[in-house]
């Protein structure tokens, strides 16, 4: 009981973050393929140890590919896509994950004729120990 107390008193407090303050307009990343509504979520957090980020790629955006050092989820939430990953292609719609491992080659682009609107996440590298 009393380390649960110790534990729990050592935490941060949570940070809230609504989409609408973090919102912005860019290209993708990764070859800058068409354009994008990025949610930069997690950018609001300090000391985070994770990336969470919701993206909606706009009629024939594309994240490029790229090989990822760190395992990484795209999680769809409307819209369709095609993921790829080292050469396998999937087309996925809302509802629907990829979890991609690290070492992979990997992107996804929208298809179809609405957006694409997916969260991304994924573990930042660790911070070093002083």
């Amino acid at each position: 009981m009393i380390l649960a107390l110790l534990l729990a008193a050592a935490a941060p407090p949570m940070v809230v973050v609504d989409e609408r303050s973090v919102t912005r307009q860019e290209v993708p990343p990764h070859g800058a393929i068409g354009m994008s509504t990025a949610y930069r979520i997690s950018d609001a957090v300090p000391d985070r140890t994770m990336e969470f980020r919701k993206r909606a790629l706009h009629v024939g955006a594309a994240i490029g590919e790229h090989v990822i050092a760190h395992d990484e989820v795209y999680y769809v939430l409307s819209g369709e896509g095609e993921v790829i990953s080292d050469g396998t292609r999937v087309t996925l719609g809302p509802g629907m994950a990829a979890y991609l491992y690290s070492g992979a080659k990997v992107g996804i682009k929208q298809v179809g004729t609405q957006p694409l609107v997916l969260i991304i996440s994924y573990p930042l590298p660790a911070k070093p120990a002083h």
